[in-house]
């Protein structure tokens, strides 16, 4: 038996969609267990070449997809819009790739048009959170509330319709407080009938599946949305997603009992990014030279919107932070090649405040930040950097030994960093240096 869970380790955007889908060739089960279409996982493999840009972003269906064999679930702790995921699948279909291996867990909570006009609507009153807007916290909110609707409800007409129309009678008023369109309770309740009937297959209890594969021994992945930083506990609240991308939720969100995960893969990014507002200690101002160059050949813009992602150094106070809420076992870091080039590169190890005073653990929000109403939601505290000697080219090297001796020193002491809780050791397994399946190896 080996049940891994893959992890976001800074902000998200590292580059899970890559891990998961390298690991997934491995795997007889991948679950996504938490977030929505708020974010996407980018892949670049043989199917995605039929595509204009070379690659596919999912938002909602694991990307274990592209393997035939693999069985994906989208899990219980997911939030799904309906419209969202029957455009991914015909998408996928589109480009030769079936999709008979994709089930839906019929208890995933629902995100329906009125959540994304509300998400809208509060952003704007919220002191801009920096959502993507896609109705994703107000249906996390409505789950909490017991007032969501669930994928399985779409089968169930009588049972749906009752269920809407409680859920309309709370966002209806809601909508009209903030002068906004409000819904007919007919024409959604037809459009719900749409979605079941085109979804009713996919749409089952998915713990039996779960529960054989498991009595089975076979490899189960586990896969999670954006990262620890962006926990709605442990991350810089408010400026955070509003599920659990940890394993700990992981097991949670799949159905699987938390002892059951053996591996906790951490995905790092070589370098930070952030989407959205929120402190950010070792960011560099998009005017700068290196920012502007993790940027770009970083290809650094978000897979859901497009917007431009801000870019930093790789922040190791976060880091070693998230490796003790996560746990991490194994770590895979990814766009190592992006640094190519650079004469140096740093790590932060520490935030200095304006007393003089250096912080190495990671604080709550308050402190990162404490001016709420700074105009660019950034932090205002300063970096307290490491610099390592930078090094020509990684894109060739397909062992640890292919390597220059910089890089190698560097990704050691990205090790090193997440090695500072006793017990909790992880060590280097995976090195990613492109974008491309074969761009990426294991260290033995």
């Amino acid at each position: 038996m080996s049940i891994t869970a893959i992890v976001g380790a800074q902000w998200g955007d590292e580059g899970k969609g890559r891990i998961v889908d390298y690991l997934a060739q491995l795997s007889k089960v991948v679950i996504r267990f938490q977030g929505g279409d708020n974010a996407g996982h980018t892949i670049v493999n043989e199917y995605t070449q039929k595509t204009p840009n070379g690659k596919v972003a999912l938002h909602l269906v694991p990307s274990g997809i592209f393997n035939p064999e693999t069985l994906c679930i989208v899990g219980t702790g997911c939030a799904v819009n309906p419209q969202g995921i029957l455009n991914e699948i015909k998408a996928l279909e589109a480009i030769g790739l079936s999709t008979k291996n994709l089930w839906l867990s019929e208890r995933t909570q629902m995100v329906l048009p009125y959540h994304g006009l509300l998400d809208s609507h509060r952003e704007g009153t919220a002191g801009q959170l920096g959502t993507t807007k896609r109705g994703i916290g107000p249906a996390y909110t409505d789950k909490m509330a017991r007032r969501g609707l669930r994928l399985g409800d779409l089968k169930r007409p009588t049972w749906l319709k009752t269920r809407l129309e409680q859920a309309l009678d709370f966002a209806n008023r809601e909508l009209s407080y903030f002068g906004a369109p409000t819904f007919e309770l007919e024409t959604l309740y037809e459009q719900c009938l749409k979605w079941g009937e085109e979804l009713a297959p996919r749409i089952v209890d998915t713990l039996p599946l779960i529960q054989q594969a498991f009595q089975q021994d076979q490899p189960i992945l586990l896969e999670g949305q954006l990262g620890v930083m962006r926990d709605i506990d442990w991350g810089i609240y408010p400026y955070c997603t509003s599920s659990n991308p940890t394993p700990g939720f992981g097991a949670i969100g799949a159905g699987l009992p938390v002892w059951a995960i053996e591996r906790v893969v951490a995905v790092v990014k070589a370098y930070t990014t952030i989407v959205g507002h929120g402190p950010f200690v070792s960011e560099l101002m998009q005017d700068s030279a290196v920012g502007h160059h993790l940027r770009e050949v970083g290809g650094e813009y978000g897979a859901t919107t497009g917007r431009p992602r801000r870019c930093g150094w790789l922040d190791g106070v976060a880091l070693a932070y998230s490796t003790w809420l996560n746990g991490f076992t194994d770590l895979a870091i990814t766009k190592l090649d992006v640094l190519d080039g650079l004469a140096e590169v740093k790590i932060c190890v520490g935030y200095r405040l304006p007393s003089g005073e250096v912080l190495t653990r990671f604080p709550d929000t308050l402190d990162l930040m404490p001016d709420l109403n700074h105009p660019d939601k950034r932090s205002t505290l300063e970096p307290v950097y490491e610099t390592y000697p930078g090094w020509a080219d990684t894109k060739a090297a397909r062992a640890w030994g292919e390597l220059p001796e910089t890089a190698q020193r560097y990704l050691k002491r990205i090790e090193e960093l997440t090695q500072v809780f006793g017990r909790v050791k992880p060590r280097l397994r995976y090195i990613s240096v492109g974008a491309e399946r074969h761009q990426m190896f294991e260290i033995g």
